[in-house]
């Protein structure tokens, strides 16, 4: 598919891209790189994939870094953003794009400190960084965005829970955000074809795929919903602060 932004749209800007090693955050930073802008992109243990990604950026003519830190862990979040400013002076665009907790052996509580505590802490800590016309991002499915008007399948559901509430405590800085000239946007998609979660969900329920697509119409791939989260940064913020991709209507509560 075609770039999701001019070349130059974003030339000057400073990115940062959580959990951007792999998938949609990976593909953002691609995107946002081509369009001119300096991204950071940020990995918890897999730095070799994070480096695979930098080193594509840069032999295509961009600009890119790579910045290590466990989300749920503040002191390397803080260590992180030392490491932004010390690179690149401040920051422009933040995208939330990390999450997790169907991962195995993981602590009860770890959808909950990464989905909704790690979030506002990084946001928190990237506060001082963000300069006035700069845009916040966040990334979440329609299956947690809405699982408060329709329930979803009971594996996905802490997940669910837990990146619904970390999208309602983002919500209440918007206020702060804007006083500083920073936007604020949601970004909320079906399942998307190719992400870890959406294979999980496949492989525990064999067909899940097909059955979206079959209900939906249309199933969005990593590099669609990718360039949808691109043109969230530089589209107009919609009146509810809302943006979403593919279709919703199962999502009511009368269906």
């Amino acid at each position: 598919m075609s770039a999701p932004l001019e070349t130059h749209e974003l030339l000057g800007k400073r990115v940062l891209v959580t959990g951007s090693s792999r998938g949609i955050g990976a593909q953002v930073a691609e995107y946002v790189a081509a369009a001119g802008a300096r991204v950071a992109i940020n990995y918890r243990n897999k730095e070799a994939r994070a480096q695979k990604i930098a080193r594509e950026i840069t032999d295509a003519g961009g600009e890119a870094i790579v910045v290590g830190g466990d989300l749920t862990d503040p002191v390397a979040v803080l260590g992180m953003m030392g490491a932004l400013r010390s690179e690149f002076g401040g920051l422009d665009i933040l995208v939330l794009n990390a999450s997790g907790g169907m991962e195995a052996d993981v602590a009860e509580d770890y959808a909950m400190k990464l989905n909704r505590d790690a979030q506002v802490g990084v946001l928190n800590a990237a506060l001082p960084l963000l300069a006035p016309g700069g845009r916040v991002v966040f990334i979440t499915s329609h299956q947690a965005h809405f699982i408060r008007e329709v329930d979803t399948m009971p594996e996905y559901r802490p997940v669910a829970l837990s990146k619904r509430a970390g999208e309602d405590a983002l919500r209440a800085m918007k206020d702060e955000l804007e006083a500083k000239g920073v936007g604020f946007v949601v970004v909320s998609g079906d399942m998307i074809e190719g992400t870890v979660t959406a294979t999980l969900l496949n492989r525990i329920h064999p067909g899940a795929l097909d059955e979206r697509k079959e209900v939906a119409g249309k199933i969005y791939n990593v590099e669609e919903f990718a360039a949808e989260v691109t043109r969230a940064i530089v589209d107009e913020i919609p009146e509810d602060h809302t943006r979403l991709v593919g279709d919703t209507s199962s999502f009511s509560p009368s269906n």
